[in-house]
Parts: C-alpha cells; structure tokens; sequence
C-alpha cells in the first residue's frame, strides 16, 4: 500500500535527474532518427513526398551511433586523439593557471587602491570591449604557431571575466565592516586577509566559472588558426574533410571537459555558501 508515495519520494528526489536524462534520450533517438530515415519514413503516408525533408544525409550532421564508433575507434583502436587531448590539455592547464596568477592579483589590487583602478580599469573596459580573438594573427606574428600562442589566446579570453569580477569583489564589500576593523586599529593587511579575501572568494569563484568556458573557446579558436595538433585542430581536419563524426567527438570532448570543470568550482561555491551567513 505504501509502495506508491515511495515512488513518488523516489521520483521527487531524483527528479532533475530523471527528466535531464530523459530530455537527452530523447533528443538522441529523435537525431538518429532524421538521419536513418524513420521518421520520413513515418510521415511517408500521411504527407506523400513531404516527408523527404524529414530525411537528412548523415554527411551533414552524422548521427548518435556513428558517433559512438567514432569515440571507439579514435580512443581504444587507432588511439589518435590521445594526442590531441594531450596537446589540448597542456595549452589549457597553462592559459588558464597565468590567467588565474594575473587575474586575480590585479583585480583585488584593483578593487582596494582606487589610483589603481584609475590606472587599471580603461585597459580592462577596452580589452572587454574587444573580440580578444582579433589579435590571433598579430599573436601568430609574435610567438608562432606553437604551444605559446594558443597559451596567449587563452590567457586574453580568460583574464578577463577573473579580473573583473575580482575587481567587484572588492567595490561589493560592506564598507560599514571596514570601518569596524579600521576603528578597533587593524592593519591593513589584516583587513585584507580577515574581510577582503573571504568576502571575495564567492566572487572570484564565479570569475573562475566564467572563464572555464572562454578557456574552452580559446583552445578551438587558436587550434582552428594555428596549430597542427589539438582538439580544435581534429575538429578543423575533420570538418574540412566532411567527417562530421570526428567533428562530434572534438566538440563533445570540449564540451563534457568544460561541464566537469564547472561542476567543480559548483561544488566549491557550495561549500562556500556554507561559510557565509544566512539571513
């Protein structure tokens, strides 16, 4: 008798689960239909020769189990991508750790002494301003084809939202809380370390979510330009030579890699919601 509202606890528990995987079935089987045809096939009878448009060439768009192959054969048979993912991978881990020491020094900088934001803040609203991506071919000029430049695109598509929410951090911070500790004689720096920095870390966690995502552009756009191995070089190849397959793989590659990393710092700005106090 009791059997159904454990269900319904079960279903309610797991519910954003249960209707994401869902959702993604779905539109899993709805793609490997318009490429094998069923539901041209479907409509055939009651839409006569309409029905072809139902019907798309996997050339064009490729399909979930072709995909699936792909993922088979470019990881345990050929391993070709191992490559790539390491070169990838290294490029990244390097953009994003510069972007990381620059960014966040310099917008906390910016946030506390206000001549230095005076100084500061035109270069970061003009490079905000400006498709960072502009610079590839000066940036191929400077430092070549190899590992650095496309170290440099991503360091310029990620400074920029860790700084500028650093820089918030800071500007956001309760001034009646400053004032407090200046009046019981703290030091400078101890503001810093007791107020500043926690308050800002929520900040700066976002900043990092942010640029996990223009990293992950960074990666393709200088692959696509200068590069001869990488994730978004496979994907430039693959799609110059009509493997959409391959093309899936590299872009389901930068996407899953980029879901993940955000999870993580998710799961970090949770634990720091537990620090802050509640209303």
């Amino acid at each position: 008798m009791n059997a159904a509202p454990r269900l319904l606890r079960w279903y309610l528990d797991h519910e954003r689960v249960i209707l994401g995987a869902s959702a993604v079935v779905a539109s899993l089987v709805f793609w490997e239909g318009l490429t094998r045809g069923w539901w041209a096939d479907l409509l055939a009878p009651v839409i006569g020769a309409s029905a072809e448009r139902w019907r798309i060439k996997p050339i064009f768009v490729s399909s979930p189990t072709a995909i699936a192959v792909a993922f088979h054969r470019m990881f345990l048979v050929t391993g070709e991508i191992w490559k790539d993912l390491r070169v990838s991978a290294t490029e990244y881990v390097l953009g994003f750790l510069i972007a990381i020491a620059v960014a966040i020094p310099l917008g906390l900088a910016a946030g506390w002494y206000r001549k230095f934001s005076c100084a500061v803040e035109p270069f970061l609203s003009a490079l905000n301003a400006t498709p960072q991506v502009a610079f590839l071919p000066l940036i191929i000029v400077w430092v070549g084809i190899g590992l650095w430049s496309k170290v440099v695109v991503i360091f310029l598509l990620t400074v920029l939202p860790i700084a500028i929410n650093a820089l918030a951090s800071v500007k956001t911070i309760d001034t009646r809380l400053l004032k407090v500790a200046s009046s019981f004689g703290s030091s400078e720096w101890k503001i810093f370390r007791n107020i500043i920095l926690p308050s800002s870390v929520p900040f700066l966690l976002t900043g990092l979510r942010l640029g996990v995502g223009r990293a992950m552009i960074g990666i393709v756009v200088g692959e696509l330009y200068a590069a001869t191995a990488g994730v978004g070089f496979m994907i430039h190849v693959a799609g110059s030579t009509f493997e959409t397959d391959k093309v899936f793989v590299g872009v389901i590659i930068i996407a899953v890699s980029g879901l993940f990393l955000i999870e993580i710092i998710r799961r970090n700005e949770r634990r720091v919601d537990v620090w802050r106090p509640k209303d």
